[in-house]
């Protein structure tokens, strides 16, 4: 059965995708506008990715791009598993600075929602991960900005040390949190900036 449930912080959202199986195996639907946007995720995706990391333990973010290219996220795994991980950067959110965690799977078939105002990265739990996001915007490396991954303040459980991980020297290099400009602003009773850009 199709299941759309929100997380810790609502705006993040674990989307479950009916599977049709018989003795060939099964079919998924993985996006659907209409069915989606019933259930409150109503993306215009523009690019689709799909990255695979090597040995377990390889890591990915904290990364977001700010206004006016900022993202929305729907990330799967067809191969593996990833602990997924969103942090909220809207000011002005009642979650602002916090996190969610998701483990996501190619055997669960779960995805998570990451709308504009996050910061979104994931670290493999396994070696040869393969991992597939639609995004609502296209990569623009002068708008790309990043958080620190191991920044205490955030509180974020990584599945080993942050020293221990697999981690490329730009993703070492980010602000921590306390130390970020955050250029997504949420109003009371209104979307993120950059919402749906």
């Amino acid at each position: 059965m199709f299941a759309v449930t929100p997380l810790a912080i609502p705006d993040l959202l674990e989307v479950i995708p009916q599977r049709h199986g018989d003795d060939r195996g099964w079919l998924s639907e993985t996006w659907n506008r209409a069915r989606f946007s019933g259930h409150g995720i109503d993306a215009d995706f523009v690019q689709d990715n799909l990255v695979r990391t090597g040995a377990c333990h390889t890591f990915r973010g904290l990364h977001f791009q700010a206004p006016p290219r900022s993202q929305g996220k729907l990330v799967s795994v067809l191969a593996g598993a990833i602990l997924d991980v969103a942090v909220d950067l809207r000011r002005g959110s009642p979650h602002y600075g916090r996190h969610v965690a998701l483990r996501l799977s190619a055997e669960a078939g779960n995805a998570l929602w990451v709308p504009a105002g996050f910061a979104h990265g994931y670290c493999s739990l396994q070696a040869d991960c393969l991992v597939a996001y639609k995004v609502t915007d296209y990569w623009s490396p002068e708008h790309e900005r990043g958080l620190a991954f191991d920044d205490p303040a955030l509180g974020i459980d990584w599945p080993a040390a942050p020293a221990d991980l697999a981690v490329n020297d730009r993703d070492r290099t980010w602000p921590v949190l306390a130390d970020l400009d955050s250029p997504f602003v949420m109003l009371p009773g209104a979307p993120p900036s950059g919402a749906g850009a």
